[in-house]
């Protein structure tokens, strides 16, 4: 299946580079594009390979004809097709779905290090759910009854309040929602029940990330990602869901910088 890859190398001296690359894994009504604007060349100014991708179904990966029911284990089956395709196992870094996908991913493979950014918790998104349908019922009644998410993000003031800041201009928001896309509801009925995290089969070291105005996943369900993972959740003032994109983009990436050097990558 194509896949579309992008990537990023470090420049200048080969030494100051890192060898283990960065995998980046977008979440839900996403692309490629949330981690290209600022994450991808953060990471490659600080020496890291960095790479990011369209899961099947996305930007202009295959897999849009069959998205409505694409499964979690597909998303899966991805991230395993482009690791293969880099010169080592990558640290892999997930955001909300793709959080889930890397969850799911280290529960049979085994990577230097794995980031959570406002990521599916293992308790799944049931509470989510809940939350959506209570607050926007009509949308909520649509996405169900064409079997379509995208009603859920359908307008600016709906992707707005589900992925950025108040405080974000129009402008910029206008310019992020002509990126999104509608998503599988086979894999929102996976991200509720049927293909939840088994954290107890998961070795690598995980850093739990979260914002602390997340309308998607809460801090309290990011701290309850921590401790499956034996960790502390980082939760960041005054952020939003897409924690890649808001104008404090660089505290979520300098913490990160600073956990893969202290864990030696």
């Amino acid at each position: 299946m194509h896949l579309e890859l992008f990537t990023q190398q470090p420049e200048g001296d080969s030494q100051s580079t890192h060898p283990t690359p960065l995998l980046f894994v977008h979440g839900a009504w996403h692309g490629s594009w949330c981690w290209n604007e600022h994450f991808l060349p953060y990471f490659a100014q600080h020496g890291y390979a960095s790479h990011t991708f369209d899961l099947r179904g996305h930007g202009k990966s295959e897999g849009e004809k069959r998205l409505r029911w694409t499964r979690i284990a597909d998303y899966v089956a991805d991230v395993e097709q482009i690791t293969r395709q880099l010169d080592r196992p990558p640290v892999l870094i997930g955001h909300s779905m793709g959080g889930l996908v890397v969850q799911k991913y280290l529960e049979t493979h085994s990577v230097p290090a794995a980031v959570l950014l406002a990521s599916v918790p293992p308790s799944g998104a049931l509470r989510t759910t809940l939350r959506i349908a209570r607050h926007h019922p009509l949308p909520f009644l649509k996405a169900n009854g064409t079997l379509k998410l995208y009603p859920i993000v359908a307008t600016p003031a709906l992707t707005r309040e589900a992925f950025f800041p108040e405080r974000m201009p129009d402008a910029q928001v206008q310019q992020y929602f002509t990126y999104i896309q509608n998503e599988s509801y086979r894999a929102f009925l996976d991200m509720v029940v049927f293909s939840l995290p088994r954290p107890e089969r998961v070795k690598t070291p995980v850093l739990v990330l979260g914002a602390e105005c997340d309308t998607i996943f809460t801090p309290a369900e990011v701290q309850a990602t921590a401790r499956a993972y034996h960790t502390e959740a980082t939760i960041f003032p005054s952020m939003a869901h897409d924690m890649m994109l808001g104008d404090n983009w660089q505290d979520v990436a300098d913490h990160i910088a600073r956990w893969l050097t202290k864990s030696g990558l």
